[in-house]
């Protein structure tokens, strides 16, 4: 059984434009080599949005050499980039958004939210690239939840958006070998997870509480860091829980960072920069009904 290592949250939200108050739960300046091949995660919610005729979220914004992961949970998010890229994603959906070698792009509620109004959640992650992958062309996936097989459980309910289990393929395409599974748990359910030995395990609880390798009880907002070695996982949930488990394997590379790009060196960043002042990563107009 993978052991527990630590367990991290946030308690310090912040804001990503006006449409995302967030909480990063953890980034590649922490815990990087614990969390390879992501590099951050943000939760943003859970929230309550009134009407307005006015979008929010965040403008256009620059990335390279890394992908965006967002999966909602409750609400509505509109994506468009410079390569072309974009579409709505509601509650089940996930967009994944692979920058590589540059684009800009914006991220707004939908314009059918905004003018209702109501809950919000979801999570964005960012998802490292291979070196030898850092400057592949972007590409966008609108991932619908009825495109994403769901394995029932003793006890609750798994959807697999990357990777495998079981029989189920999810259907997310990714560069290096990543699960990425939305479970739902009932109160008492026991569920283990196999997942391959050598890689990173990740368990993060949006709400509920779960108990993890017998060692770890986990709140909302909570993740717990497994070790590598070792090929299940036992979770025991104390009572109706919402969780995303996030397995892969490491990269083992440099990571240097700067703002909206992840690269290998820190020439690879200056050059990113430049690229984007001359204008080679794109531009675009802004969505109707925002700033």
């Amino acid at each position: 059984m993978k052991k527990v290592l630590f367990t991290q949250r946030s308690d310090f939200p912040h804001w990503v434009g006006d449409g995302f108050p967030v909480r990063t739960i953890f980034s590649y300046n922490d815990i990087a080599k614990e969390t390879s091949p992501f590099l951050l995660m943000d939760y943003a919610g859970p929230a309550e949005f009134s009407p307005t005729k006015q979008r929010r979220g965040v403008g256009s914004h620059p990335h390279r050499g890394f992908e965006t992961v967002t999966i909602v949970y409750d609400g509505q998010v509109e994506h468009r980039d410079s390569a072309g890229g974009g579409g709505v994603i509601q509650s089940g959906d996930v967009q994944w958004m692979t920058a590589g070698s540059g684009l800009v792009h914006e991220e707004r509620h939908g314009k059918e939210f905004s003018q209702t109004g109501g809950p919000f959640e979801m999570i964005q992650l960012w998802v490292n690239l291979p070196k030898k992958d850092k400057m592949t062309s972007p590409r966008y996936q609108g991932i619908k939840s009825s495109q994403i097989p769901q394995v029932e459980l003793a006890g609750g309910q798994l959807r697999v958006i990357a990777g495998e289990y079981g029989e189920a393929k999810g259907p997310a395409k990714t560069f290096s070998p990543i699960n990425m599974w939305d479970v739902r748990l009932k109160a008492g359910a026991n569920l283990e997870l196999m997942v391959p030995n050598g890689h990173t395990a990740l368990v993060f609880v949006l709400s509920g509480n779960v108990v993890v390798s017998e060692s770890h009880q986990l709140i909302s907002a909570e993740m717990a860091v497994l070790e590598t070695a070792g090929e299940k996982i036992q979770l025991k949930a104390g009572e109706d829980t919402k969780l995303l488990f996030l397995g892969g394997q490491a990269l083992n590379e440099p990571i240097v960072g700067h703002g909206p790009f992840v690269m290998n060196t820190t020439a690879e960043i200056y050059q990113a920069m430049k690229d984007f002042e001359a204008g080679k990563m794109g531009d675009m107009e802004p969505i109707e009904g925002s700033d």
